[in-house]
C-alpha cells in the first residue's frame, strides 16, 4: 500500500484530456490526494488557493494555453437579494433542508441518476452505480455534510427535517472561512422553481448564521453557457494571480 505524507502532500500532473466546457480544447489538471488527520486544513489552504475537491482529491486546472476557469467565492455578509431572488426565496418556503452526516442512500442515487440523464446525459458521472456514488460522498477525511432538500411536514419544527418525496442534494465542506458546495443535483422536475438557485441561496443564508464569510461556487468558466448561472450571485470575488479580488461582471449576466 503506497503512503502518502500529508505534512508535505505531493502533486500530480493528468494526461490531457477533452475540455468539458469549452468544445475543441484540452484540459489538463494537478492534483494531491486529501487524507489523514491534517486533511481538513489541507483542504482549507487549498480551496483558498482555487482548488476543488471530488472525494479525497483535490485538484485544480493546469491547462497550458488557457485560464478559462476561474474560481469563484461569493461574498456573504455583502450579498445582494435582487427582486428575483426575493421572490424565488419567498416561492419556495415550503421547502427545508436537513443537514445530515455524509452518508449516502439509495433514495439520493435515484435523484442522482435522474438528474444527470436529464441535465447531463452526456457527461461521463451517467456511468456511475450505486458504489461509485457512495464513494463520492462518504470516501472523504475533511468536514463534510450532505443537505437533504424536502416539503416541510407537520413535525419539521421540531426535527427540521422535511417530508418525502427528496427534492434536493448538496455536498458541501465546511471550511474555516466558509461553505464549499462540492456537488448539488434536484429534481428535474421541479426546475421551473428555480431550486438549484434556491439551493445556492440557501447556502448564502446558512454561511451568514455561521459567520462564515463565503461560499464556494468552484469554477465560472467565460464562454460555457452551463457556468453562466454563478455570475448571478454578486458581489464576488475572482482568484487571479494578485489573489482573490472582487469580480467586474456584465450588468445582465445570464440566468440558470
Amino acid at each position: 500500500m503506497t503512503r502518502h505524507h500529508t505534512d508535505h502532500p505531493q502533486f500530480y500532473l493528468t494526461a490531457p484530456s477533452p475540455c468539458p466546457y469549452l468544445e475543441g480544447r484540452q484540459e489538463r489538471k494537478v492534483f494531491t490526494h486529501l487524507i489523514g488527520h491534517h486533511a481538513p486544513a489541507l483542504n482549507d489552504v487549498l480551496t483558498q488557493g482555487g482548488f476543488r475537491r471530488s472525494q479525497n482529491i483535490a485538484y485544480r486546472p493546469a491547462c497550458e494555453n488557457c485560464r478559462a476557469c476561474v474560481s469563484v467565492r461569493v461574498r456573504v455578509d455583502d450579498f445582494k437579494w435582487t427582486k428575483s431572488f426575493k421572490r424565488l426565496w419567498k416561492q419556495n418556503t415550503h421547502i427545508v433542508g436537513a443537514r445530515l452526516p455524509a452518508s449516502p442512500s439509495a433514495e439520493q442515487y435515484d435523484l442522482f441518476r435522474d438528474y444527470l440523464l436529464t441535465r447531463h446525459e452526456s457527461g461521463g458521472m451517467t456511468e456511475m452505480s450505486l458504489l461509485d456514488y457512495a464513494m463520492m460522498v462518504e470516501d472523504t477525511h475533511v468536514e463534510t455534510m450532505v443537505i437533504e432538500y424536502r416539503k416541510r411536514g407537520p413535525d419539521t419544527f421540531m426535527t427540521g427535517m422535511g417530508e418525502a418525496p427528496l427534492l434536493g442534494v448538496a455536498l458541501s465542506d465546511q471550511l474555516s472561512d466558509g461553505l464549499s458546495m462540492v456537488y448539488s443535483f434536484y429534481e428535474p422536475g421541479t426546475d421551473g422553481a428555480g431550486l438549484g438557485t434556491y439551493m445556492i441561496l440557501d447556502h448564502i443564508e446558512r454561511a451568514r448564521r455561521m459567520n462564515l464569510p463565503y461560499v464556494y461556487l468552484g469554477y465560472w468558466v467565460d464562454g460555457s453557457p452551463k457556468m453562466a448561472y454563478k455570475a448571478r450571485f454578486r458581489p464576488q470575488q475572482h482568484l487571479g494571480p494578485d489573489g482573490w479580488r472582487d469580480a467586474e461582471l456584465p450588468t445582465t449576466p445570464q440566468s440558470e
